[in-house]
């Protein structure tokens, strides 16, 4: 049985990427790439844009508050990942 939440210290780009990508996949019932601009394209409400920061939350330990609650933060997968790590303290190596 697996925790909804990351317990590793380190994650890296590819397994952010990775769980955001099947999280979206899984909601939205559409393929999506990693460069897919996923508010242009319709996939996502405001009702699911507030689902989708309560999950990237709790999956990765962090915290999104003030000027980190901008759209361009969430417009792909690979901008997630980017603030997932910078959140971190880790970077995209």
């Amino acid at each position: 049985m697996t925790s909804s939440t990351t317990d590793q210290h380190t994650l890296s780009p590819g397994s952010i990427r990775g769980q955001l990508t099947a999280f979206l996949e899984r909601q939205t019932k559409k393929d999506i790439e990693p460069d897919l601009d996923i508010f242009a394209a319709g996939l996502v409400s405001s009702l699911f844009a507030l689902e989708l920061v309560v999950h990237i939350e709790s999956t990765f330990d962090v915290v999104i508050g003030g000027p980190d609650l901008r759209l361009d933060n969430f417009r792909t997968v690979d901008r997630m990942t980017e603030l997932v790590l910078r959140l971190r303290g880790e970077s995209d190596d």
